[in-house]
């Protein structure tokens, strides 16, 4: 189940994020870019981005294309364990960036990706 591996989502536009009134006022879009942890940590992280067909593997993101990466591999890479624990990163986080593909074709992908 997908669901059941995924933990905690970090999106403006959803209301359990912890600043969606903040951006709720201030923003006119939520954007394209989510980030989400697995609950299983790194290894799961890196199995599902390995999965998935669609998204590239990338550094950095934003491009038309969707991406994903792992922070703990890129932009926080240097930094320690209790370091990324202290600044809140875990682990399993993944970064995604939306691109400009179907959507119902992400969905689909990360579904047969998490299964």
């Amino acid at each position: 189940n997908s669901t059941a591996r995924s933990g905690k989502y970090f999106y403006p536009g959803l209301e359990s994020f912890s600043y969606y009134e903040v951006a709720k006022r201030n923003l006119r879009g939520y954007g394209g870019m989510i980030s989400f942890e697995m609950k299983d940590g790194v290894t799961v992280a890196r199995k599902l981005m390995k999965s998935l067909k669609i998204c590239s593997s990338a550094p950095s993101l934003g491009g038309i294309e969707s991406l994903i990466t792992l922070p703990i591999d890129t932009t926080h890479g240097s930094l320690t364990p209790a370091e990324r624990k202290k600044m809140g990163i875990p682990e399993g986080l993944v970064r995604f960036s939306v691109g400009i593909e179907d959507p119902e074709d992400l969905i689909e992908d990360f579904q047969r990706a998490l299964a």
